[in-house]
């Protein structure tokens, strides 16, 4: 038997202090199988102890909210009896060890948190941060992630329709790579993970455990030493056709009577998913090793336990239900196998060649696992502007903003993606959100995510505003009714007190917009210690609270694009502009500054304008929308001209002068286009409920025409495109010719 000695104890990432509380837990000293269990339902991926004080402070709850945080996804009522399903997670050092992988396992792992509760996934997404595009090693990084999730995802049939990628030294030495699922189920078929009936048969299907992904939960919830690339065992094997195999073999089960309660094996793997499954439903757990599926030979309970195999599920039947359940998972020629029984003691118990290997009391496991409140000091506001330049020429800094990392096209990226398998896609990936219809049906859910890092690097309170309201925004561009949010909250050493201050802060700015836009969280993951201290890597990460949000149309037919539709159409920008420049892209990729505050957001004007535009779109009165966003109004005519081959005359006074006017990242604002028949009673709805509407020109020709008091700055569209669609295929080279 191994000796437990205090080096042992760091390798697994308990502190003295918490080693003192598994000491106390137990009454005894642990076996490593026990100390490895402590170690990954304590990791900061498993137990949020450093953020769970915080989180309770979100909004969970509105009428239409099913099922909250803490199961495996959210869950909404979308009228006709039917829900929608999602969540998004963190796969971000995996990713940077091993980008494939890393990436690949993380789509399978939220597809699994999907369809675990019943529903068919209908549409992944996905938020990507890489660091300096010249960085030596984020070509491969880029690479890598961005086939590993095209990979995965199209080979199991769910449609990959929308996403975002900044870029930003930050993420030099630990890049984040979000994955987003959305399902559909009936709210009469939603499955949960609460483990109940004493002497109820648990149940282990899908693939065999392997040796991948030991320690996975661990390695996540440390930051980067030297020794990165020696973590590379530590990243999961994926198999997207098991995944698909195993996806029906769940949905056929669970159109029976058969499943109490079901749990995918995610982070820590069968440690996690029995754990959690029992704690919830106040039971115990009684689990034969020997009986585990294995691929590998001479496997331990350690490895068994702690795997991160992929494509697994754990499951609690009603007795007599077995030899049903194990004809349908053989018929997908998947494993099955009865591992255990739920028990009435409320411990862990594990058996292995007839001895018990591990007893623990399950309460310290889940409940009762450490909780910090770390000291926290605020982010300083950012100094206010000061000789703020102004542009010489609106049509040269709207070009170098179409070529630059932030905004230029995604194109080489999305094409890689299969975004309209299940031929429900109705808006592919390059608008506001992405549109899907539920099958079968008028409705359609719209998604999106949505986060400014470098808003909350200077200001997390408002930071976190904007990117709950950016999301709310673009489902709102796109015609939806905004229902709710998962998030996917990434930062840094939390045991730093300025970055534990970022993430207070984020949250505090999140949980007013979420409650001024009736805009509850019903799902997340929290992703720590993204920063490296390996060789050519940055430091901490920018704060990254990435939002995914979801909004319901009841006919997908009445959904608004960006792209101009038509000559004449009057264009007008609607909503308060401020003409902030403070943190814009214009002034960091013109101007190589990263200063000022970020942009005010106004949550009741936020509110006013998006209902006004969302009333509009519904009623025909818009014939194109698009919010503004990074880049300011000139980034935003650009999108939508490129986007309908169509240009515009620019020719209205503005109320700043052109750098503040055109390049400003004013929020909660939108450009429209609106057709003469419909202008006035538009501009009376605008009035009437308080909101601005400027007129700016009109659409027509191929190029964009900015009227200036002694010249024209003009660009044509050719140029235009050829700037915006440069970027990736030059970036990645021949890396290109597999897009």
């Amino acid at each position: 038997m191994t000796a437990i000695t205090p080096e042992i104890v760091a390798e697994h990432g308990l502190s003295p202090e918490e080693y003192d509380r598994v000491l106390h837990a137990l009454g005894r000293e642990p076996n490593l199988v026990e100390l490895g269990i402590f170690s990954v339902m304590w990791s900061e991926h498993c137990s949020y102890k450093s953020s769970r004080i915080h989180l309770k402070k979100l909004p969970t709850e509105a009428p239409w909210v099913i099922c909250g945080p803490g199961e495996n996804a959210g869950v909404i009522d979308i009228g006709d009896g039917q829900a929608a399903i999602f969540k998004m997670e963190s796969h971000n050092h995996p990713s940077y060890i091993e980008p494939y992988q890393g990436a690949a396992t993380g789509v399978g792992g939220i597809l699994r948190d999907v369809f675990t509760m019943g529903a068919r996934p209908i549409a992944n997404l996905n938020a990507l941060r890489f660091g300096s595009p010249d960085h030596p090693k984020m070509r491969h990084l880029i690479a890598g992630v961005v086939h590993g999730i095209g990979g995965y995802g199209n080979c199991v049939g769910v449609p990959t329709v929308g996403g975002e990628v900044n870029f930003h030294p930050a993420y030099d030495g630990n890049i984040l790579v979000n994955a987003m699922t959305v399902g559909v189920a009936d709210t009469d078929k939603i499955f949960y993970s609460a483990a109940s009936g004493v002497g109820n048969p648990i149940v282990y299907v899908g693939s065999k455990t392997g040796r991948d992904g030991i320690h996975g939960a661990t390695m996540a919830s440390a930051d980067f030493g030297e020794d990165a690339d020696a973590k590379r065992p530590t990243v999961q094997v994926g198999d997207p056709f098991t995944e698909k195999l195993l996806i029906e073999a769940c949905l056929e089960l669970m159109a029976s009577d058969a499943i109490v309660a079901i749990q995918d094996m995610g982070a820590a793997g069968l440690t996690s998913s029995s754990v959690e499954m029992a704690s919830k439903g106040g039971v115990g757990i009684e689990l034969d090793m020997n009986a585990v599926p294995q691929r590998e030979t001479g496997m331990t309970p350690y490895e068994m336990m702690l795997s991160e195999s992929q494509e697994r599920m754990l499951m609690v039947l009603k007795p007599g239900r077995e030899d049903f359940a194990e004809a349908i998972f053989r018929k997908w020629e998947l494993d099955f196998a009865v591992i255990g029984q739920v028990t009435e003691t409320g411990r862990m118990v594990l058996t292995w060649n007839g001895e018990t290997v591990c007893d623990i009391p399950l309460g310290p496991l889940a409940d009762d696992a450490p909780l910090y409140d770390r000291p926290h000091v605020p982010t300083p506001p950012a100094k206010a502007l000061v000789d703020v330049p102004e542009t010489h020429d609106i049509a040269a800094d709207l070009l170098k903003l179409m070529a630059s990392p932030d905004i230029a096209s995604r194109r080489w990226i999305w094409e890689q993606y299969d975004t309209q398998v299940g031929a429900d896609t109705v808006q592919r990936p390059g608008g506001d959100a992405a549109v899907v219809r539920v099958h079968g049906t008028q409705k359609a859910l719209a998604m999106t995510t949505d986060c400014t890092p470098r808003y909350c690097f200077a200001d997390p309170v408002e930071g976190g505003k904007q990117a709950v309201a950016e999301a709310w925004r673009n489902l709102t561009a796109v015609g939806a009714t905004p229902l709710a949010v998962t998030n996917c909250l990434n930062f840094a050493n939390p045991q730093r007190p300025e970055i534990m201050g970022q993430i207070v802060g984020c949250l505090e700015g999140m949980s007013d917009a979420c409650r001024a836009l009736d805009f509850p969280i019903v799902s997340g993951n929290v992703s720590l210690y993204n920063e490296s201290k390996a060789t050519g890597g940055g430091s901490a990460i920018l704060p990254t609270p990435a939002i995914g949000g979801v909004g319901l149309l009841k006919d997908w037919s009445k959904s608004a694009t960006i792209a101009f539709k038509g000559s004449g159409d009057v264009i007008l920008a609607v909503g308060t502009r401020r003409g902030d420049l403070g943190q814009s892209l214009w002034l960091r990729e013109c101007h190589g500054r990263e200063d000022g505050p970020p942009p005010r957001v106004d949550l009741a004007m936020e509110r006013k304008v998006g209902d006004l535009i969302r009333t509009a779109i519904l009623d025909g009165q818009l014939s194109a929308v698009h919010d503004v966003s990074d880049g300011g109004i000139a980034v935003t005519l650009a999108e939508m001209a490129l986007a309908g081959g169509i240009g515009a005359m620019i020719d209205k006074k503005q109320p700043f002068d052109c750098a503040h006017s055109f390049f400003a990242e004013d929020q909660g604002v939108y450009i429209v286009t609106v057709l003469d028949s419909a202008l006035v009673d538009f501009l009376a709805h605008a009035h009437a409920a308080g909101v601005e509407a400027e007129p700016l020109g009109r659409t027509g020709g191929k190029r964009l025409i900015f009227e200036r008091p002694d010249r024209d700055d003009v660009v044509t569209l050719e140029a235009l495109r050829s700037a915006h669609e440069g970027f990736f295929p030059k970036l990645m080279g021949a890396d290109a010719a597999l897009a």
